[in-house]
């Protein structure tokens, strides 16, 4: 479990194309603190840590993975959002994230407004995932709230701070972002399409 509050950003440092898995290698200011069998959201993508080095660690991403989420088109250099699991005796400050991507979105807006920024998404709604307005959605691993909904499309405000500490701020266009839905309203939606 996760809360969609991102620690850090982890920079990606090697790629290693095994059958069909991917083998990211990570480097972060945390990385030291991880240990072998460990989760950490990666984009929002619950992976276990299976190696660790100087300074990064490796995760690797199977082809399910891969096909429902964004990481498959993830490039050295790139950045990476980064949480931990959450400790059970802590606070919950964003909502409650398994770290299990339901699908990806394409950002169809990116406007900078009067001290935030709005970023507008386009999903596939036939997979029957909805938003609400005021709910939760996690992109790219970021516990937000919707501010504009509608059948297959939503919008979210960033205030500068996430902006800043979040890969949000290399997201423009056109770019592919993970999402997971709030959970409680997938189960609300599956009783009632019963």
């Amino acid at each position: 479990m996760f809360t969609g509050i991102i620690e850090t950003l982890g920079e990606v440092k090697e790629i290693v194309k095994e059958g069909t898995n991917l083998h990211f290698k990570i480097q972060s200011d945390i990385s030291r603190e991880f240990k072998i069998d460990q989760s950490v959201a990666h984009n929002g993508v619950c992976l276990t840590v299976v190696e660790l080095n100087e300074g990064t660690y490796t995760v690797t991403a199977i082809q399910e993975t891969l096909e429902k989420s964004n990481l498959g088109s993830l490039e050295v250099g790139r950045k990476v959002n980064l949480e931990r699991c959450m400790l059970m005796n802590g606070r919950l400050d964003g909502h409650i994230v398994q770290g299990h991507v339901d699908q990806t979105a394409v950002c169809i807006k990116r406007e900078s407004l009067d001290g935030s920024s709005e970023y507008r998404f386009r999903y596939d709604a036939s997979r029957g995932n909805v938003t609400v307005e005021k709910g939760s959605v996690c992109v790219n691993g970021i516990s937000l709230t919707v501010v504009h909904s509608e059948l297959n499309e939503f919008s979210v405000f960033i205030i500068p701070y996430t902006l800043e500490h979040t890969n949000l701020h290399e997201v423009n266009v056109g770019d592919t972002v993970n999402l997971e839905f709030d959970i409680i309203g997938k189960y609300v939606a599956r009783l009632i399409n019963r």
